[in-house]
């Protein structure tokens, strides 16, 4: 199939009018008129997943974040972004984007389903139309109260992660909790007017964390990564179901940084 015919499907699922303002979502870089036959799915195009696609052959390289951001009057190989985008139209694919319009689609309830929340709700509202609410985060009921020590143990068997950072009593009982994928910094004030017990999110600094607990919010940072890369198994899944002719890889990614 055209690329064109892929970005029509996967904008019909999450139309990019669902994307913040600030953000760049869609088709960044190609063609749009390439076969595609294989498809290389990451979380970032670093350089090492840019190596990868190329290697591989892949036709499509379809990450969450954006490989471009910001407005840019060149494309040349003189900065890190610039020679990302030589290699991937020099090797002749393209580069697809979804970003926030994923996050408030699928990314927010995909995680919400791993920890079993209830009677979940929006946590910050960005479109409402009357009928429906969509937003960044989720809002739910735990499946039973639990100290918070028990949750972060079950958020690193659920998202297969190795560690997460708590601010909280290991023993204070949490039962309402906010879950935001990413980085979570602005819907502290959002969890606490939700009267949540606890946020679970990623890049969560010293400030952030024992304001939130001031304001009687306990915190799980189990990482920006950690708990976005549930898109690779989602997005693996959508595609297989609903194009079985495409060949779908996922990138050999792992966490950027490493803990002593």
């Amino acid at each position: 199939m055209q690329c064109k015919e892929l970005v029509r499907g996967l904008e019909t699922m999450w139309p990019c009018s669902f994307a913040e303002s600030w953000d760049n979502v869609g088709l960044l870089a190609g063609r749009a008129d390439k076969e595609i036959r294989n498809v290389l799915l990451a979380l970032d195009a670093t350089d090492l997943v840019v190596e990868e696609a190329v290697r591989r052959g892949a036709d499509l390289l379809l990450t969450h974040h954006p490989l471009i951001f910001s407005a840019r009057k060149q494309i040349n190989d003189g900065d890190f972004i610039g020679r990302r985008l030589v290699k991937l139209l020099g090797a002749d694919i393209c580069c697809y984007a979804m970003h926030t319009n994923f996050d408030v689609l699928s990314m927010a309830d995909a995680a919400a389903d791993r920890i079993g929340l209830k009677q979940r709700r929006v946590l910050d509202v960005t479109f409402e139309d009357g009928e429906r609410q969509e937003g960044i985060g989720r809002l739910g009921t735990l499946p039973e109260a639990v100290s918070l020590k028990a949750l972060g143990e079950r958020i690193k068997e659920v998202f297969h992660l190795e560690s997460v950072k708590i601010f909280g009593g290991r023993d204070q009982k949490v039962s309402l909790a906010a879950i935001c994928p990413g980085s979570g910094k602005s819907v502290i004030g959002k969890s606490v007017e939700m009267r949540a017990d606890v946020l679970i999110t990623g890049d969560i600094d010293h400030h952030e964390g024992i304001d939130a607990m001031a304001m009687g919010l306990c915190v799980i940072d189990a990482g920006h990564y950690g708990l976005e890369q549930i898109f690779l198994p989602y997005m693996e899944a959508y595609l297989e179901r609903e194009w079985k002719e495409l060949t779908i890889w996922r990138a050999e990614e792992k966490n950027p940084f490493w803990i002593l």
